[in-house]
């Protein structure tokens, strides 16, 4: 980021909200549901973010869906009928096509336009810190120098194994993997904003084959073209009922204390 945030950059108009997967590690609150449909201070994971893509200037938000698909439609209905924004648009999966694939299909039949748009994983919660993190993804980003902004926490600060992180960060926002053995200090907090350019086609890869986004920021990195910013509010890591059960504790106690 050469330049530094530009908070003059117009943001996206568009969203992809990514709900399609199992959501194998949250059974059994998942056996009979959508991940992004649990509840969260008594509304579920999909509201919160969509609200805050509306929030942020979103008009439109493609959302997938695959594991109990039929919920996720009905729930996007309702959210049509009250007239709450940003339009949601629901894409069946009839095949999981994982986190890079069903992007790429969802940009291939033009449903994403053809400027930079966000994609959210379906069970991302945050709290802001003193500007959105959408805001601040969408300054971030030029398009004449990378091809994706992603949002990394700090992994000390989440209360989950998260393994040996994902990414190390320069202080000019370039991201690096981890080496063998090296425990980096950023994990992907489930919030990006990328371009279409990020999708352009892979060699051996058919058009509507599953991969998973690590794929295209993988070839990004080596082509000096992904960047990344360190999330400067609170983030929830939501695997499992567990952290789910502690996200409510810790938010329900932020709500009892009092602000004045």
């Amino acid at each position: 980021m050469t330049g530094g945030p530009n908070p003059d950059r117009a943001p996206p108009r568009t969203a992809m909200l990514l709900a399609a997967g199992l959501g194998t590690r949250m059974r059994p609150l998942t056996a009979e549901t959508a991940k992004p449909l649990l509840p969260l201070m008594g509304r579920p994971l999909l509201d919160h973010a969509l609200d805050r893509l509306g929030a942020a200037g979103v008009e439109r938000v493609v959302v997938n869906a695959h594991w109990h698909a039929e919920r996720i439609a009905a729930h996007l209905t309702a959210r049509s009928k009250a007239s709450r924004p940003p339009e949601a648009r629901l894409r069946r999966e009839d095949m999981l096509l994982d986190t890079g694939g069903g992007v790429r299909v969802a940009l291939a039949e033009g449903l994403l336009g053809p400027g930079p748009f966000y994609v959210l994983n379906g069970d991302a919660f945050w709290l802001d810190g003193p500007t959105p993190a959408l805001t601040r993804l969408a300054g971030a980003l030029d398009p004449a120098e990378a091809d994706a902004m992603l949002l990394l926490h700090r992994a000390f600060q989440v209360h989950a194994d998260v393994g040996s992180g994902d990414f190390a960060l320069d202080p000019w926002g370039m991201p690096r993997r981890p080496e063998e053995h090296e425990l980096v200090p950023y994990i992907f907090a489930g919030l990006q904003i990328v371009t279409p350019a990020l999708f352009a086609p892979v060699a051996g890869l058919a058009p509507d084959q599953p991969f998973s986004m690590n794929l295209v920021w993988d070839r990004a990195l080596a082509a000096g073209r992904l960047r990344a910013l360190v999330h400067d509010g609170m983030w929830f890591h939501l695997s499992t009922p567990a952290d789910l059960a502690q996200a409510e504790f810790v938010l329900g106690a932020r709500a009892a204390v009092p602000t004045s």
